[in-house]
């Protein structure tokens, strides 16, 4: 597969790996795109997996609606369930990171017959997220998160002097240059970073519809140097998981594990995704 459709959006996807192999479905976060797991795939393919990473919503040229309610959660798990019905799939080993982590939460609480394992890189469930928002030092760590939700400003800022503001964050977490330039370059099409930042505008249209409890087998991984993202929502996600339940904490280890981590997060993975076999 190259691309699949849901209405009228159009949506590129890297399909990759053995055609017969068990299917994994990789969900990059922001401001990445397919590409974040370009160095965890290869550990994967060589155990025999076939993985399909798309670039989600706002982030394929072909799927950029208009406004912040197309961004909702419930149409980016809807975006995922769309690839695996393109791709004859009744259900595949879901990995998601930063907010493609927050997607893969959903798909497993809201439709678990499709997720054979879910592994979910650097987040926290969501109302994980939200109790420790009120216990712990994450309200601050999150403060960004209201920064983006205001309208026009964060574009201008993130993207004025060619990126530099983006490009200064995104390296100050330890990603190498040539990634910093591809996602940059892709937030600066146009529309691409006011749709990016549409995510986090939806949040408050999808306040009433929790994300619930996953009942399927799930392995969290965490990077203990997260700027972004505390030890008190990591640790309590687990109240949140009844299924067998793994937290791997790496030490040392910035927010961006696919690209900084690629290795343990493929051998971490591939570990995980024979435990259904």
């Amino acid at each position: 597969m190259e691309t699949f459709r849901r209405g009228d959006l159009v949506f590129d996807v890297h399909d990759s790996g053995p055609a017969d192999g068990e299917p994994v479905v990789l969900l990059h976060g922001f401001p990445q795109d397919a590409r974040a797991f370009d160095r965890v795939a290869p550990t994967l393919h060589s155990a025999g997996l076939r993985t399909l990473a798309p670039d989600q919503r706002g982030y394929s040229p072909g799927a950029r609606p208009a406004g912040r309610s197309a961004y909702a959660l419930r149409e980016v798990v809807d975006d995922v369930l769309a690839l695996l019905d393109a791709a004859g799939l009744e259900s595949a080993h879901v990995v998601g990171h930063d907010w493609g982590g927050v997607a893969a939460w959903a798909l497993a609480a809201w439709h678990p017959w499709r997720v054979r394992t879910l592994t979910v890189l650097s987040v926290p469930h969501p109302a994980a997220m939200s109790q420790a928002m009120l216990h712990s030092d994450q309200a601050l760590r999150s403060s960004y998160i209201g920064f983006f939700q205001v309208p026009v400003v964060p574009e201008r800022a993130l993207l004025a002097g060619n990126g530099a503001v983006l490009r200064k964050v995104l390296r100050s977490g330890g990603l190498p240059d040539d990634l910093v330039d591809d996602y940059v370059s892709r937030m600066q099409e146009p529309g691409a970073l006011t749709a990016a930042l549409n995510w986090y505008r939806a949040l408050p249209t999808g306040a009433r519809t929790p994300v619930g409890t996953v009942r399927v087998p799930t392995l969290h991984v965490w990077g203990d140097a997260d700027a972004f993202l505390g030890r008190a929502a990591i640790e309590a996600s687990s109240e949140f998981v009844a299924a067998p339940y793994r937290l791997e904490v790496l030490e040392g280890v910035n927010h961006w594990l696919p690209e900084l981590a690629a290795d343990r997060v493929g051998e971490l993975l591939t570990a995980h995704v024979r435990t259904a076999g």
